[in-house]
């Protein structure tokens, strides 16, 4: 016979020192894809002129 499928766990988010992936929620399909978002590797300065001689 056939057993009923028991509702998936939600998949935990992905860390790492740069990076966070997310699980996307399933489509129609059932095609379940990733989220990757990216955090800054450096800080960015502000620009200033150099002083003229």
């Amino acid at each position: 016979m056939s057993e009923q499928q028991s509702p998936k766990a939600p998949v935990p988010d992905g860390r790492s020192r740069f990076v966070t992936t997310r699980a996307k929620p399933p489509t129609e399909k059932g095609f379940i894809g990733f989220e990757t978002i990216w955090e800054p590797f450096q800080k960015e300065a502000e620009y200033q002129t150099p002083k003229q001689p």
